[in-house]
Order: C-alpha cells, then structure tokens, then sequence
C-alpha cells in the first residue's frame, strides 16, 4: 500500500486511557473501565475555526477575515447494546458529586493488514450523551445504542508523527 493509496474506513478501533483527566483520585476509581473497540460507527472527528469578517472603512474590494476561537465537534459512537455497562456506567459517573468522569481517547484508524495508519487523540472527553436503543417488536435488527464525547481538542497522529489541532 502506497502513501497516496486512500484509507478504508471500516477498520479501527476505541481507546480510553485508565485515568480520569480532572477527577480525584477517590472519585477517578468509582468510574468504571470502558471496555472500548467493537463500534460499528464513529463521526464527528472535526473542529472548526471562528471567523469574524471585519469590514474595513475605504476598502470596498475585500473584508478582513479575524480568527477567533476553535471549536471541536462531538465524536459519536455507535454500537450493538451488550450485558456489558461501560458506556453507560461512565456516563452516569458524571451524575453524582462531580463535574463528569473526563478522559483521554484515541481513535485509531487501521491499514487492509492491521497495522496502524494513523489516530486522532481527544484531550480530556467527557460523556456527554448516551443514546439508547430504538426497539421495535416487528423489527429483527440489533438493538444499538450510542455515546456523544465532548472534549477540549484533537490531535492527529500519523505513523509516530503528530499534527497539533
């Protein structure tokens, strides 16, 4: 596979690092570990640019264009439902006594052979939605449930060098 070849996007896989990035040491080992990697779907890895357009006085050909601030979208997650409770157990942790359980993320995207092409790291994620299952007693699909992480940035990671975003 050559550098100009484009990715596929049906192999990669979810990490979580152990720690909570804000929490307490007390209330960092009430959250659960989040068993990550079996998702059938991840969006929203992307960030946008504020701009503020500035009209100068006398210059009718052009406005100035300002940077402003950076926002960062949602990443979504999307699964089958398991026995398993991870995704919502670190959700509800930001219920009780604390501003959320934050931590730190990967999503690592994966060559045809499995090794590594690059990964996109979120700093300090916190789970901000869960999404329950739509059930249906007609319907023969998987139940599938989702989680919305809001975090403070991303950086891009490609083969052991990064791209700060």
């Amino acid at each position: 596979m050559s550098d100009q070849d484009p990715l596929t996007a049906f192999r990669f896989f979810i990490t979580l690092d152990d720690a909570d990035a804000y929490l307490p040491p007390e209330q960092a080992e009430l959250v659960a570990q989040v068993a990550l990697g079996a998702f059938q779907e991840v969006k929203g890895l992307g960030g946008e640019l504020e701009v503020t357009p500035y009209p100068e006085g006398g210059a009718n050909d052009f406005v100035h264009q300002l940077p402003g601030r950076y926002s960062w979208g949602r990443i979504t997650l999307r699964r089958g439902i398991t026995l398993e409770p991870g995704l919502w157990d670190w959700y509800q942790a930001g219920f009780f006594g604390s501003s959320g359980a934050r931590r730190n993320g990967a999503i690592i995207l994966l060559t045809p052979s499995g090794e590594t092409a690059m990964s996109w790291a979120f700093r300090a994620g916190l789970a901000a939605k869960w999404i329950g299952p739509d059930l249906g007693a007609q319907e023969n699909a998987m139940a599938i449930e989702g989680l919305e992480i809001a975090h403070e940035g991303l950086t891009r990671v490609i083969s052991g060098s990064e791209d700060e975003g």
